[in-house]
């Protein structure tokens, strides 16, 4: 029964949020979310608005000091935040305007800064709004400014103090526990490799860090104080973190270059890692950064980057004749790199309010021309060097092309080999025992699953959505449907007329699909061209289903996967009534962060499994397989009245059956 709404729907009716209201109703909007990764963004945006005048010239010292583990003042010695009158806002500074109101600073003007890493006037409003408490000293015009705020509210006027020779901004802001909950603090590490980074990406800046000795503990390894200094930006970093490390690359290759109409520059810093045995290291690292914030999901600055640095050695073994450069792709070149790539722009764009993928379509170009020059003049005037990386990289070309196209299908026998598809990205674990094999919707899901999985024990195969219903087609549109045939190859038993089990590659098959109507779907297929094709992979106990969740709800510093929409309401009004949470759905497994689905769905310690089972034997003990096929032939069938019938009938029976 629909609840009826007794009162009419009228202007009365509209809800206006003013000022910072919206950020503290919703700051999953501004900062992802409320658990232990969102808070750690609120130190980044002050910081990032002091890189901002570093890197525009205005200051060369940046200080960052925990003072406890809930509170962190940032101070800057550039231009100081204007206090005079706004004048579009009589009455209120513009540092009042600028730390009350969304969508205000300089970040709009490029004759204020031709770069910026801040939310475009977002940043310091939003940490204001998320704070118990803001104290801010501006020391500008010759003498020192105050105002005090709590919870996106001024909580004093500006106030004109001392006189002072010195300029600059200093924010100290304190968590707040109605936002994140008690149990929120800052973690000592995060804000040193914060600070440590942001001095590193903007060279010639000074960066001071302080921090309460109280709150260090031994095992964190950090010092209490000390100042970060780069001359040469990512260069020097990258090679006082590889120094003492075999490298290929006596020398690090590193530049920086300007992009086309004073737009941005480029920097980078390049070397490649070997073993001891001068293998492929497994010490490889790739960090980018846009404006000095870090871009952990990538983006068109790193597919410009990686094409040049490809493009050139395969260009560089062409002249010299090397026939076996022409097979040389990214995924080679930078299996053992260490390199750092930073790029600042004018007008950045980003997917996700957090910043952590850039998609300007045309820094792919720019970054890529950028390198293209040095990079090719780099292997060429030092050939010895040069050709120890090619034949490095083609080495590592080989053992991929060796290890996508000819599989050990019992990873013991050499002689049983068969060809795989490119797509699956396989397990290196010999033996069957401990092994899996993830087939996953989408090639999103799949890339996702792939930085998830442990790679030692778990394959992935992407599918492309809806496979071949096979109860309801010809055997001749199966035997033309490539995909299914891969997945027998894969799987490596054969079908049920000459199934055989020793030569099977997993010990499970794992169908890994989207909680929603089209992932039961495509599951539904997938067991019935198992049931069809190879029954004995379901006798054997080898087929499950993964359970990813529904929802992910987080209260203060504490967050739970929820599977259902019963759990979740049971959820609000017990344990969270009358609390403050933050619910996020999850519409794919391709949204989900891979840390997020490796907790929920694929780690053996945390994960859900539904083990795929045939109907019991009868009193007689014989498998009733007659009255299973008609079944499931009718369930998967064209009459979609069958389907209905067995719903309504049997409903009320279902139960999950989790191993």
């Amino acid at each position: 029964m629909v609840e009826k709404i007794n009162h009419s729907y009228d202007a009365s009716d509209i809800q206006v949020l003013e000022g910072l209201e919206p950020v503290r109703l919703r700051p999953g909007m501004y900062i992802g979310g409320t658990d232990e990764k969102a808070w750690h963004h609120l130190p980044v945006e002050i910081m990032d608005n002091s890189i901002d005048e570093a890197v525009a010239g205005f200051a060369k010292k940046i200080t960052v000091n925990m003072i406890d583990s809930k509170t962190i003042e940032i101070i800057d010695d550039g231009r100081g935040i204007p206090v005079d009158e706004h004048p579009k806002y009589p009455g209120k500074s513009a540092l009042e305007v600028i730390l009350t109101s969304l969508h205000s600073g300089g970040k709009f003007n490029n004759n204020v800064y031709k770069t910026s890493g801040g939310l475009h006037g977002v940043g310091s409003s939003v940490v204001n709004a998320l704070s118990s408490e803001m104290i801010v000293n501006i020391f500008r015009d010759g003498f020192v400014w105050t105002q005090t705020f709590s919870r996106g509210k001024p909580t004093s006027q500006i106030i004109k103090g001392d006189a002072t020779k010195n300029h600059g901004t200093s924010i100290r802001f304190t968590l707040d526990d109605q936002i994140f909950g008690a149990a929120a603090v800052f973690k000592p590490v995060k804000i040193y490799r914060m600070a440590r980074a942001k001095a590193f990406l903007s060279s010639g800046v000074r960066v001071e860090w302080k921090c309460n000795p109280e709150i260090l503990t031994e095992d964190m390894n950090i010092e209490a104080e000390t100042n970060f200094y780069y001359p040469n930006g990512v260069a020097d970093f990258l090679e006082g973190k590889t120094n003492s490390k075999p490298r290929i690359l006596p020398k690090i290759f590193n530049g920086n270059v300007d992009f086309p109409d004073d737009s941005g520059h480029v920097e980078w810093a390049l070397t490649f890692l070997t073993d001891e045995n001068g293998a492929a290291s497994d010490d490889g690292f790739f960090a980018s950064y846009c404006n000095t914030i870090a871009t952990i999901d990538g983006g068109t600055h790193e597919s410009g980057f990686k094409s040049a640095i490809t493009k050139g050695l395969k260009n560089y073994g062409e002249k010299i004749n090397n026939k076996s450069a022409s097979t040389i792709i990214s995924e080679d070149v930078f299996d053992s790199v260490a390199a750092i790539v930073s790029v600042f722009y004018k007008s950045p764009q980003f997917l996700g309010q957090t910043k952590e993928k850039l998609s300007n379509p045309e820094i792919a170009r720019f970054t890529e021309n950028a390198l293209r020059d040095p990079w090719e003049i780099f292997l060429a005037s030092d050939p010895k060097t040069a050709n120890a990386l090619l034949e490095f990289v083609v080495n590592l070309a080989n053992a991929r092309i060796k290890t996508k196209q000819v599989k050990d299908i019992a990873r013991k026998t050499p002689t049983k080999r068969a060809r795989m598809p490119a797509k699956l990205a396989d397990c290196s674990k010999h033996g069957v025992a401990g092994t899996e094999l993830f087939l996953v919707e989408g090639e999103s899901a799949g890339g996702t699953a792939k930085q998830a999985r442990d790679r030692a024990t778990q394959a992935i195969m992407p599918l492309r959505g809806k496979v071949l219903n096979v109860m309801s087609n010809s055997d001749e549109r199966f035997t033309a449907n490539k995909e299914l045939n891969e997945l027998i190859d894969i799987i490596g038993a054969g079908t049920a007329k000459d199934w055989d089990e020793s030569k099977l590659r997993y010990e499970k098959i794992i169908i890994m699909t989207d909680a929603d109507v089209d992932g039961s779907h495509i599951a539904s297929l997938l067991m019935g061209f198992f049931y069809q094709y190879m029954p004995q992979l379901i006798h054997g106990g080898h087929l499950y289903l993964s359970c990813p969740p529904l929802y992910k709800l987080t209260h203060g510093s504490e967050s739970i996967y929820v599977d259902t929409d019963e759990e979740l309401e049971e959820l609000k009004n017990t344990k969270y009534k009358n609390k403050k949470i933050e619910t996020s759905r999850f519409k794919g497994l391709g949204e989900m962060m891979p840390n997020q689905l490796k907790e929920t769905t694929m780690s053996i310690k945390t994960r859900r499994l539904i083990q795929v089972e045939l109907p019991p034997k009868t009193e007689e003990g014989a498998e009733d397989t007659e009255k299973t096929k008609v079944l499931i032939s009718e369930l998967l069938g064209k009459k979609p009245e069958f389907r209905f019938k067995f719903i309504t009938e049997h409903a009320k029976f279902v139960k999950d059956l989790f191993v």
